[in-house]
């Protein structure tokens, strides 16, 4: 492991800015997007109506924040695999993930927000965190382990 970390410097030292770059779409995501659930999903929100929603720019900001997301995921699976292939297929899932949970999203939202919180909440979860990100590199080692 130690080798492997000398002899690759550069692109562990790329990672790791990778990963500064995600930390930082979160530390900054109240002053960067728009999103009224932020501050609704923080606290016990089981008594309270949902926050009045700017549907256009609720939809611009999870997209914006999707897409710089998957931006920052897909360099990274390049950077740490190497592999054309790998990235790929990472960027159709992602563009395929994205079509589905924005969809979902806007259906739970307009149709069944105040019986449905917590879908409203995994959902957008998905949206805003570089989760996928966390379910492909162990998918990747474990390809990569078997070729």
């Amino acid at each position: 492991m130690l080798k492997f970390l000398i002899n690759n410097k550069i692109r562990v030292f790329i990672l790791f800015l990778l990963v500064l770059v995600l930390a930082s779409i979160r530390i900054f995501e109240e002053s960067l997007f728009y999103d009224p659930f932020l501050h609704y999903f923080k606290v016990d929100n089981t008594n309270f109506p949902l926050p009045i929603v700017e549907k256009t720019n609720l939809f611009l900001s999870l997209f914006m924040r999707y897409f710089l997301n998957s931006i920052v995921s897909i360099f990274f699976i390049q950077i740490a695999f190497k592999d054309i292939n790998f990235t790929k297929f990472a960027s159709v899932l992602y563009f395929l993930l994205f079509l589905i949970l924005i969809i979902a999203f806007y259906i739970v939202l307009l149709f069944y927000a105040n019986e449905n919180k917590m879908e409203l909440f995994y959902i957008r979860r998905f949206l805003i965190q570089p989760l996928f990100l966390l379910l492909f590199i162990p998918g990747y080692l474990i390809q990569k382990r078997t070729n």
